[in-house]
């Protein structure tokens, strides 16, 4: 047996959902999300400050929904798929993240990802960067239209909102085959739009937006930031499909991703993502203790919450030097 096929064994321990830990997530996920969302209506009349202070509450909550929806998408969260399929459907209607289409997306970024020959093409940039040769040989409005939109506060602070509030309400990126995802995005669309519009006769338009719009916001730029510094760093490995392997792929170009206790609570243990990366379908509640049993045989690149920051600079693969390269780098030439 080699190591490889060892390793992928013993992960393999690990991917029965269980029951009890999933209706609990379910239930402190949604009850903490909507509890915080009431407490937010309850005071703005008293004080919007109040209820701003709320938002990162709220947003926290549905980071974590999003995390279910995510393992449900993996068919991880459940036993049964039915049952995977029905919460996920109803996270979808939070995260505004449809739920069908993004689960087909998802599923080839898992194929694909670090294979410079597999590269995914399209709107994902989260997914997807060029080596620095392919880098040098654009034309200077090309480099700079690719470093605008790689630039951290353009990809992590302006566009996670555009993706999540507009841009998910059309299948803009999908082939015209999947006939079946593309009509769950109109009817994801129309679902939020009838709940909301619900809560605006219940409520008040103003008091909506003031409240939902906030928390959407937030909670997109938070989601973004974790899948982009999960596949990002200094150590992120990239190679040719000839070299490619899942394993390596997991353990060598997925971080792990190392917070405070806290932080890993509302962010669903996503940090251990080269766990997830081993097996998708261990659900959030195993990576950690998964991630502890196969520890001493792995060197994953690990990142600090501070460094996770710094992680972002990292959008070029380097062939020559076979490491990662911000754009400084790139353009000044080969730097020890």
């Amino acid at each position: 047996m080699t190591e490889e096929t060892s390793l992928r064994r013993e992960v393999a321990l690990f991917q029965a959902a269980i029951l009890g830990k999933s209706l609990s997530q379910v239930t402190t996920s949604f009850g903490g999300f909507f509890g915080t969302c009431a407490a937010m209506y309850a005071v703005i009349d008293a004080s919007y400050w109040m209820t701003l202070a709320l938002e990162p509450l709220a947003a926290g909550f549905l980071v974590r929904i999003f995390i279910i929806q995510h393992d449900c998408g993996h068919l991880s969260f459940f036993r049964a798929r039915r049952a995977n399929y029905i919460v996920g459907l109803a996270c979808s209607l939070l995260t505004l993240t449809p739920y069908a289409s993004w689960r087909r997306q998802h599923a080839g970024h898992h194929g694909v990802w670090n294979d410079l020959d597999r590269r995914q093409s399209g709107a994902d940039i989260y997914s997807s960067c060029l080596t620095v040769a392919e880098y040098r040989a654009l034309s200077l409005r090309a480099r700079w239209w690719y470093r605008m939109t790689r630039h951290p506060l353009v990809a992590n602070i302006l566009l996670p909102p555009f993706i999540f509030i507009l841009l998910y309400r059309l299948p803009f990126d999908m082939p015209k085959s999947w006939r079946q995802e593309r009509c769950a995005v109109h009817l994801t669309t129309l679902a939020v739009v009838a709940t909301l519009g619900g809560l605006t006769l219940t409520l008040s338009y103003q008091h909506v937006a003031a409240v939902q719009v906030p928390v959407s916001l937030l909670a997109s730029i938070i989601g973004v930031w974790l899948f982009s510094v999960q596949h990002r760093g200094e150590r992120t490995r990239w190679t040719r499909h000839d070299a490619w392997d899942p394993t390596s792929a997991a353990l060598q170009s997925s971080t792990y991703l190392h917070l405070p206790g806290l932080l890993q609570w509302f962010t669903g243990n996503i940090g251990f993502h080269h766990v997830h990366h081993l097996n998708p379908r261990v659900p959030n509640y195993r990576l950690q203790e998964c991630h502890d049993w196969i520890a001493v045989h792995c060197d994953v690149p690990k990142l600090s919450f501070w460094e996770s920051l710094r992680a972002l600079r990292f959008v070029l693969w380097d062939e020559d030097r076979d490491k990662m390269a911000t754009f400084r780098e790139a353009a000044r030439g080969a730097t020890p």
